[in-house]
């Protein structure tokens, strides 16, 4: 059996992570496999985690204090983790996102983030200007965990609103469209999930100028994160968002229904065969 590599807690804040999540394990007298069976994550996730190799979410950390009897120790650390690996502009919005009950999603552009496959997220990526090969692979991995939102104990709720011409713009040419084009209908058919296109006879141009998504909370107002150049912003200005909220309702009296939505997106699908 290999070594255990030498984590040095002072090198990361997701490095800190590692090392005390290996010692609290220790000192519970459990082995890697033990602990994941405890928190319900692989034994794999455990060792990567415990190696600085993967960002712990707050649900994994979460869960190893419940097993390790711990006061929240690991679930504090890991805020300071994740928010090591993330685009400083957007930290702030992911917090919201993952206390959400609910999320309404537009893009007029692309494939909504919490959807796209990573083929697809990684294209889009690299066509960030001065973005690295590594870190696009960061934001990437980012990005696909998002959907974690759907595997929390009490999971959102997400109405999703596409653009039609976002079916049709080849980003990653045929055989990855045709890939997040079945990927969306896979979600898209999800009972938490509704994705719904607006087409283009809409002309439904008060969606053209930006991406947004709003966020309903537990215990607080709305907020709302809006994608634009050269970063997005997250808002949580009453007036502001209500404003948003006005917005998404008017974009989505002009959306296709469910079914004629899944509709659009088999046939979409099929052309990029």
């Amino acid at each position: 059996m290999p070594r255990p590599i030498e984590l040095h807690p002072e090198a990361s804040p997701l490095a800190l992570f590692g090392y005390e999540l290996r010692r609290h394990r220790q000192a519970a007298r459990l082995t890697q496999r033990q602990l994941a069976a405890k928190i319900v994550f692989s034994t794999s996730m455990v060792g990567m985690v415990e190696r600085g190799l993967r960002r712990p979410e707050k649900a994994f950390a979460q869960r190893c204090d419940a097993a390790l009897q711990l006061d929240g120790v690991l679930t504090r650390l890991s805020a300071v983790a994740r928010r090591e690996t993330d685009a400083e502009h957007f930290r702030s919005w992911l917090d919201i996102e993952q206390e959400a009950i609910t999320l309404h999603t537009w893009d007029p552009l692309l494939i909504p983030g919490l959807f796209q496959t990573k083929d697809y997220a990684r294209r889009v990526m690299a066509g960030e200007p001065g973005v690295d090969e590594e870190s696009a692979e960061q934001l990437v991995d980012g990005r696909v965990r998002r959907l974690s939102v759907l595997a929390r104990p009490q999971p959102a709720t997400i109405f999703t609103l596409i653009d039609e011409g976002v079916l049709h713009r080849p980003v990653g040419g045929p055989a990855g469209m045709r890939e997040q084009l079945d990927h969306l209908l896979g979600w898209a058919r999800h009972p938490l999930v509704t994705v719904q296109v607006v087409p283009y006879c809409a002309e439904s141009t008060c969606g053209l100028l930006s991406a947004f998504v709003l966020a309903e909370l537990h215990d607080s107002p709305c907020a709302a994160y809006v994608d634009c150049s050269p970063r997005g912003r997250t808002i949580e200005d009453p007036e502001t968002v209500a404003q948003l909220v006005k917005r998404y309702d008017a974009i989505r009296t002009e959306a296709y229904p469910r079914h004629m939505s899944l509709k659009a997106i088999e046939e979409a699908a099929r052309k990029w065969t």
